[in-house]
């Protein structure tokens, strides 16, 4: 089940046509993806573990305007777990309807923080996101 975030509209999201500007978006994904994983107690894990996540690539579809006042919620759940990056799939949706404005897959790998390199998904790690995708 995916988890969800809600995000109100304001002003300083707007560009000159009035909707939300497109780098906006990608700034509500990661507010939904630290609510995601704080709520999980990931945070602490990750600290604990001396890892980082990095995001190497981002693939966002902007599908409808988003205005001033709308309240946005957005979907944040796992949909992939590999040997060396894992894949986060996030919809941003007006509350309260079936009006998607953007969706996106996240890839991100997790980074040694000591080393500054990607460390594979293993062990206690892969446990622990693979379970994210059965929640």
């Amino acid at each position: 089940m995916p988890h969800l975030t809600q995000i109100k509209v304001r002003g300083y999201h707007l560009d000159i046509y009035q909707h939300v500007n497109n780098a906006r978006y990608l700034e509500f994904l990661e507010e939904a993806r630290w609510s995601y994983l704080e709520d999980g107690g990931d945070v602490e894990f990750f600290a604990k573990m001396r890892l980082a996540w990095v995001i190497v690539n981002i693939n966002i579809n902007y599908r409808h305007a988003a205005t001033n006042g709308q309240t946005l919620q957005i979907a944040t759940q796992f949909s992939k777990v590999g040997g060396k990056s894992a894949v986060i799939h996030q919809v941003i949706s007006v509350a309260g309807s079936d009006t998607v404005v953007a969706d996106a897959d996240i890839t991100f790998v997790c980074l040694d923080q000591k080393t500054g390199k990607a460390v594979p998904i293993e062990g206690e790690l892969q446990q622990r996101l693979a379970k994210h995708l059965t929640d």
